[in-house]
């Protein structure tokens, strides 16, 4: 009994919505001026502002024309868009940036520390360069030697293939301490800002607790 009511209404329901449509309308006015009354958007208003009406004739709604967007207007919305995006993980990033400068740091000195001890290691892989560099220049200079014994006949392929693995050591070693070297300008750079960063955050307070 109880389903057979709940079908009698789904049905009475389904009847009303075709007839609740049916009062109302739709009233535009074409390129040329004419008027309609229409029970939907009639084409020759596509583009149009319409209104909404009853079945009194009192207004329901105004639904403004919606223009097409020419190309370039697109492609500015999508630039524009696009923009929107990147600004936006810009700031997400520069936040996730901050929370960890603060997470890392409780002090200046605390920054200034973290500089001593990454120069020292810098510095550290600096000297060790320096000393596999001279390492490999004495023992070009006994491969030298080993050389002129071999002025008035043919060198043997060992002693060939040593020398040309001791340049290419000291020409690789060579590059390494130059970038370790510019590492240390880099270094500084990095805590520099880090240390700028933190005084814009925490307002100069030295002694500024981790969060």
């Amino acid at each position: 009994m109880r389903g057979r009511t709940v079908m009698l209404l789904c049905c009475t329901l389904l009847a009303a919505a075709p007839a609740a449509a049916q009062e109302r309308m739709y009233k535009c006015v074409d390129a040329r001026g004419k008027v309609y009354y229409t029970q939907v958007p009639p084409p020759e208003c596509l583009g149009r502002d319409t209104q909404e009406l009853n079945k009194s004739g009192t207004l329901i709604r105004k639904n403004p024309a919606v223009i097409p967007l020419t190309p370039a207007q697109e492609q500015a919305r999508e630039a524009e868009r696009r923009k929107k995006l990147e600004d936006e993980e810009r700031s997400r990033e520069e936040r996730r940036k901050n929370l960890a400068l603060l997470n890392t740091y409780s002090s200046e000195k605390d920054i200034e520390d973290a500089r001593t001890r990454a120069l020292a290691e810098a510095q550290g892989g600096i000297e060790d360069t320096e000393r596999s560099i001279a390492g490999a220049q004495k023992r070009r200079q006994e491969l030298e030697s080993e050389k002129e014994f071999y002025v008035k006949k043919p060198m043997p392929f060992k002693l060939k293939q040593e020398i040309a693995n001791n340049e290419i050591q000291i020409r690789n070693q060579t590059v390494l301490l130059d970038a370790k070297k510019k590492e240390i300008s880099r270094i500084n750079a990095k805590y520099d800002a880090d240390r700028r960063r933190y005084v814009e955050l925490t307002g100069g307070k030295a002694g500024s607790q981790k969060r």
